[in-house]
C-alpha cells in the first residue's frame, strides 16, 4: 500500500529486513528482560541467550531463524495492511475530533503521513522524528487500532509540549522524565469516550493502554494514574502538562525506583504470572490454546513501547 497525502496513518508491510532490525533494538545486553523476553514468548524456537552475542552474530542468527516464520505469515501481514486501514478509517473522524479537542488544535492538518510498520516484533516502538511506529502483526484490527491510538497520542503530546516548553526532541526518549510522563498520560487522554470506546485496552481492567507497572504505582497513598486523571479533568492541555510534570519532578526518585524494580525483577514466578495476565488481555488474533499455554509456561515477561 503506497503512502498517500492526508492518509493520517498508513499501515504497511515494512519488509523482513525491517522486522529483524526492529527486534534487534530490544536484544542488547543493556535491555531489561522486561522487554527482551517478548522474543521468548512468541518465538520459543529462537535461542533466548542471543543478547550477549556480537551484533553480527545476532543479526545473522535472527535472519536465519525468522525467515521461515516470515514466509509463513507474509500473506497475513499483506492482508492486514488493508484490514488495519479499513478499521482505522471507520473511526477516523471521531478520532480526529477527539484529538483536536484534547490538544486544542486542528488535528486534521497534522501528522498526515504517519507510518505504521507491520512487523514480527512483539514490541511496538515509536520514532518521533521519523513519524513512524511499529505494529506487531498478530494484532487484530481492534488491537492494532488500540496501539495506534496510543502512539498517535504521543505525536500530538510532544508537538504541543515542544511548542510550549521550547525544549528539544532529544529529551523525549527513555529514560527521561518527559518520556516517563508521556507514557503515563496516555490513559487520561484516552478517557474521551470517542477514543476509549474503540480501544480494546481501555479501561485498566481490559489490559490497560499504559505500561502495566504504572497500574499499581502509588504516590502518597494514591494511584498515580488517578492523580493524572484528576489533573487532566481540571486543566487545559498546557496547564495539564505543567502540573503533571511538576508532580513528576517532585516524586521522580519514587517513580524511577518503582520502574527500576519492575523492569529488573528476576523472580521467575512473579514474572511468569505478570506475563500471563498481560498477554491474556491482548487483543491478538486467535492463538491456539495449547500453544498459548506452552508459551506461557516458558515465558518470563514483556511489555510494549
Amino acid at each position: 500500500m503506497e503512502v498517500k497525502a492526508n492518509e493520517c496513518v498508513t499501515f504497511r508491510n515494512a519488509g523482513f529486513d525491517y522486522s529483524v532490525e526492529s527486534i534487534l533494538l530490544f536484544q542488547t545486553e543493556e535491555t531489561a528482560s522486561y522487554w527482551s523476553d517478548s522474543l521468548r514468548y512468541f518465538y520459543p524456537e529462537i535461542n533466548q541467550n542471543i543478547q550477549a552475542w556480537k551484533e553480527r552474530e545476532k543479526e545473522d542468527y535472527l535472519r536465519t531463524g525468522l525467515r521461515k516464520i516470515w514466509d509463513r505469515v507474509l500473506p497475513e501481514i499483506e492482508a492486514k495492511e488493508c484490514r488495519y486501514h479499513e478499521h482505522f478509517q471507520k473511526y477516523r473522524n471521531q478520532i480526529e475530533d477527539a484529538l483536536s479537542d484534547a490538544f486544542e488544535l486542528d488535528s486534521r492538518t497534522m501528522f498526515n503521513e504517519l507510518l505504521a510498520n507491520i512487523t514480527l516484533n512483539p514490541i511496538c516502538p515509536r520514532f518521533l522524528r521519523e513519524e513512524k511506529f511499529d505494529l506487531f502483526y498478530m494484532n487484530s484490527e481492534r488491537g492494532a487500532l488500540g496501539i495506534t491510538l496510543h502512539e498517535v497520542i504521543h505525536y500530538f503530546w510532544f508537538f504541543v509540549w515542544n511548542r510550549h516548553f521550547q525544549d528539544s526532541y532529544d529529551e523525549y526518549e527513555t529514560p527521561s522524565l518527559q518520556w516517563i510522563l508521556s507514557e503515563m498520560v496516555v490513559e487520561s487522554i484516552m478517557s474521551d469516550k470517542r477514543l476509549s470506546t474503540i480501544n480494546p485496552y481501555y479501561p485498566r481492567e481490559e489490559g490497560a493502554c499504559v505500561y502495566r507497572y504504572f497500574l499499581d504505582m502509588k504516590i502518597e497513598g494514591k494511584l498515580i494514574l488517578d492523580t493524572l486523571m484528576d489533573l487532566h479533568e481540571n486543566h487545559s492541555i498546557t496547564a495539564y502538562m505543567e502540573a503533571a510534570y511538576d508532580y513528576r519532578k517532585r516524586h521522580e526518585a519514587e517513580i524511577r525506583q518503582h520502574i527500576r524494580q519492575s523492569e529488573n525483577s528476576t523472580a521467575e514466578s512473579v514474572r511468569r504470572n505478570e506475563t500471563e495476565r498481560y498477554f491474556a488481555s491482548f487483543d491478538y488474533e486467535k492463538i491456539p490454546e495449547a500453544d498459548f499455554n506452552v508459551i506461557i509456561t516458558i515465558s518470563e515477561g514483556i511489555s510494549r513501547v
